[in-house]
């Protein structure tokens, strides 16, 4: 093949690349640039070396979201400095490979601009940074973003303690009227990895409007074991998970997969406790087509989140006042072939998909187009919101996947119970819907007239999953939602 010939062919597939990530964008809905989400965020980092593992994976997706700001917080395992230093010496790492991973998809913000981003809270410990004189540069950026004229709201994603939005809140509070205050806080949401200081527990009490996810508690009594968040790697030691693939969490996997590659992989410490406890805070914000910003009820690779008041536990601090999005179950078919059932599924469950998508990503940071893999582009041939009686049969086609790289696809087609409304009880464990064909292309099922219960109406979540065959092998999806009438 002659010089003329290779650059044609590499020109195609770059093409062909971006027009992939376009139609996917198109097909999902929240890729656009105007779409991304907003987010802030708040670590405690340097207090064990999860943060640092975080702040890694989010800046290889940074181009999946429009960050507004990066501050460095306290903690109660961090109560009187803040390490900004660190934030910094992860940015300037990205900087060296921000214009490769540019190159493998579009988007990702400049160095300069991220550098922009990084402030600070005090370094003083929950509520006693909150009140008359406790503004800091993080508090007063995130009333800055908070307020911008734009109708997006603005994801929180809290790694530490969060007294930082507390302060801005506070302030808010006191030199705003009611209304104003009102229009802010509906422009938040909130994610805390449990509640690293009193400030948690004391914004759900004082702001009974904001929107918050959160497995809320001290590690002192327990929490962290029980926490939704510990799913995502905390097999051995937080979350005592049994079912999952501990081999890919492990600090091998990471060595050979992140920490090896390039300035960024090297930023990349080996866990103590677990991998990127934080993660999950923004991992349902990340563009693949299976998680929705507006609904933690219906689960992605961040979790899943009910909206209820929970009852009182040993390790809160104190009774909470109202309902807020916090631990949901799935059952779900472990690494070993058995079904389990908890919060922690919710995320274990993705596990494989959420790995291999990282490893891919910190190819991109040292590796040319042609050598990497890229994800494939989900469509499936009809609406995804759909409409049903009992007994109807819902006919399922997806031949539009495309793969940018030309890698063959494969595909399976699931029923999310516990995302959907629908009241079917299970036949045999974890099998309430037998979907035909599941792993084909075109597949089918009928809505289930036996085994309902009243109202005998709801939705029903269709999950499609497609996995490519290139190295290693990554994963897009599409909701389909069905809803059962009467």
């Amino acid at each position: 093949m002659n010089t003329r010939q290779v650059f044609a062919g590499n020109f195609l597939k770059m093409v062909y690349l971006i027009i992939g990530i376009a139609v996917f964008s198109w097909s999902s809905g929240s890729a656009l640039a105007n779409e991304k989400p907003r987010v802030f965020v708040l670590t405690d980092i340097e207090n064990e070396p999860d943060d640092a593992m975080s702040m890694v994976r989010f800046l290889v997706y940074a181009n999946n979201f429009d960050i507004e700001g990066l501050a460095a917080t306290t903690s109660v395992h961090q109560q009187h400095e803040v390490a900004t230093w660190r934030i910094k010496e992860i940015v300037e790492a990205y900087a060296k490979v921000r214009d490769n991973l540019e190159k493998h998809e579009p988007g990702f913000p400049t160095a300069d601009y991220l550098r922009s981003c990084i402030t600070e809270g005090l370094p003083e410990y929950g509520v006693k940074a909150v009140g008359e004189g406790k503004d800091s540069p993080a508090s007063e950026k995130l009333i800055e973003a908070v307020d911008k004229n734009d109708a997006r709201p603005l994801w929180v994603t809290v790694w530490g303690g969060p007294n930082v939005l507390a302060q801005a809140l506070w302030k808010v509070r006191e030199t705003r009227s009611k209304d104003e205050l009102d229009k802010f806080v509906a422009k938040i949401r909130v994610y805390t990895i449990s509640d690293q200081d009193d400030s948690g527990p004391w914004l759900r009490k004082e702001f009974p409007n904001l929107f918050y996810i959160a497995s809320p508690g001290f590690s002192a009594g327990g929490a962290y074991h029980y926490a939704t968040w510990s799913g995502i790697s905390g097999d051995y030691f937080h979350a005592r998970c049994t079912g999952p693939d501990f081999t890919l969490v492990s600090n091998e996997w990471l060595h050979k997969n992140i920490q090896s590659k390039g300035p960024l992989g090297k930023e990349y410490p080996r866990w103590d406790y677990l991998m990127e406890g934080d993660t999950p805070s923004f991992l349902n914000l990340i563009n693949n087509g299976l998680s929705d910003d507006d609904h933690p009820e219906w689960g992605g690779w961040g979790g899943r989140y009910e909206f209820y008041t929970p009852r009182m536990r040993r390790w809160f601090l104190y009774p909470e006042t109202r309902p807020f999005y916090t631990d949901a179950e799935d059952e779900v078919m472990g690494a070993d072939g058995r079904w389990y059932e908890g919060n922690h599924e919710t995320i274990w469950r993705w596990r494989e998909a959420y790995q291999n998508d990282f490893a891919a990503r910190m190819d991109w940071t040292i590796k040319d187009v042609d050598d990497a893999n890229h994800p494939p582009v989900v469509k499936v041939d009809h609406s995804t919101r759909l409409t049903a009686k009992k007994g109807d049969k819902i006919e399922l086609s997806a031949t539009a996947c495309t793969d940018p790289d030309g890698d063959a696809l494969s595909y399976e087609w699931l029923f999310y119970k516990e995302a959907g409304t629908f009241p079917v009880s299970s036949a045999r464990s974890g099998q309430p819907v037998a979907i035909q064909n599941f792993d084909q292309q075109k597949a089918w099922f009928t809505v289930p007239s036996r085994r309902v219960m009243s109202p005998g109406t709801g939705t029903m979540h269709i999950i499609l999953k497609v996995t490519d065959h290139g190295s290693p092998r990554l994963t897009r999806y599409q909701r389909i939602i069905v809803t059962v009438e009467d």
